[in-house]
């Protein structure tokens, strides 16, 4: 049977609209599309590209039905969808992503035995639920370690590193106020963190970009290096177990797989994300296809784009506290970067307000390039 096919011309919908949802708008009108986001901050990044925005709260029901009446199509921006509204989506529209997906990714210790289940490797967990479980579960795994909120958190937020017996009370009444379950991983000496996205179409063709290397600032993504600088095998098998959970997952649409690289070359899963991500801006220039445009292409069941690399490249974020520099800077920025910045209204220390990718013929000119700017010190 042949899959639903949306094309050029049609509505879509997208549930958020941050800076994530700007940018599939972005590439989707480009192709021809029509877009509808709904946001609960009036003049979001995504509504002001978009051809109406529904100014709503997530878990606004009525609304999300409005979004429905107004769509061919309705996908995601963020994983963090409130559940009756991802039914009535999926009542009333059609939402190819679907809320399988979703359910594993909202939560930490689902997304962890889903990927056991498949036989790739992730740090060894505990589930804790009292400062006993927690205290056993540090014998047991030992120290350092870290625990998380098993749903919400993102950027370092809902995490603690536990470095030291004597502060395992104050960090588990810290994170047990969001009222979730509570998670600790055995902390993995990672030499790099790695990430790769994949897409894949209702019809079952499979795509994945190439592999990043990130590099991180308290919790925050600072850079992407792409090529990641790591031998061709460990690329090869990063890229191989991306493929492996983008299929046992059936997801549609874009899937982000964050990886930890050890010193003795193993690689361990440490977080999927089921929508484009902030490692992969990269393809927005360096890249035959872009992520965004990718996303579009399998929600609409379109044939999937290449994903050939161009050229080196380096993504640089630009938070609040950098933004004020960029900008004066405009003039000096060198000629091969792209600013793409995302019209959020405030800016503060942390957030994140945009980025810079910067091509070169080698990663090392590009972070030469970056490092002259004086911005990122």
């Amino acid at each position: 049977m042949k899959q639903k096919q949306i094309r050029p011309g049609a509505t879509i919908g997208i549930l958020g609209g941050g800076q994530l949802g700007r940018m599939i708008a972005l590439a989707g009108r480009a192709m021809g599309y029509r877009f509808v986001t709904m946001d609960p901050t009036p003049d979001a990044p995504c509504g002001q590209v978009a051809d109406r925005q529904i100014v709503a709260p997530y878990d606004d029901v009525a609304a999300a039905k409005q979004l429905a009446g107004l769509c061919d199509v309705i996908s995601y921006e963020f994983e963090n969808v409130d559940a009756q509204v991802a039914e009535v989506l999926e009542s009333e529209s059609y939402v190819p992503q679907g809320s399988r997906l979703l359910r594993i990714t909202q939560n930490r210790i689902r997304e962890k035995n889903a990927i056991q289940e498949m036989g790739i490797p992730v740090a060894p967990f505990r589930v804790v639920a009292s400062l006993a479980d927690l205290e056993q579960a540090v014998r047991e795994l030992g120290l350092p370690a870290v625990m998380k909120t098993a749903t919400g958190g993102y950027d370092g937020k809902g995490q603690w590193v536990l470095k030291r017996e004597d502060e395992l009370a104050e960090a588990f009444d810290a994170l047990s106020r969001a009222g979730t379950e509570l998670i600790v991983e055995q902390f993995v000496p990672f030499q790099m963190e790695l990430s790769v996205i994949a897409a894949r179409n209702p019809a079952g063709e499979l795509a994945v970009f190439p592999t990043a290397e990130n590099i991180h600032r308290e919790n925050i993504l600072h850079l992407s290096i792409v090529p990641a600088r790591v031998s061709e095998q460990v690329r090869a098998r990063a890229e191989r177990i991306a493929r492996t959970i983008v299929q046992k997952l059936d997801v549609v649409g874009l899937l982000a797989i964050e990886m930890f690289l050890t010193g003795d070359g193993e690689l361990y899963v440490n977080e999927l994300a089921p929508r484009p991500h902030n490692s992969g801006h990269y393809t927005m220039d360096a890249c035959v296809t872009s992520q965004f445009e990718q996303h579009v292409r399998a929600v609409c069941n379109l044939p999937l784009g290449a994903t050939d690399l161009l050229s080196p490249v380096v993504m640089v974020n630009i938070l609040g506290e950098h933004l004020g520099a960029v900008q004066e800077r405009i003039d000096v920025l060198p000629r091969s970067a792209k600013l793409h910045l995302y019209g959020k209204a405030e800016s503060r220390p942390k957030r994140k307000m945009g980025h810079l990718n910067v091509l070169a013929p080698s990663v090392e000119e590009a972070l030469e390039k970056i490092e002259r700017l004086e911005i990122w010190r």
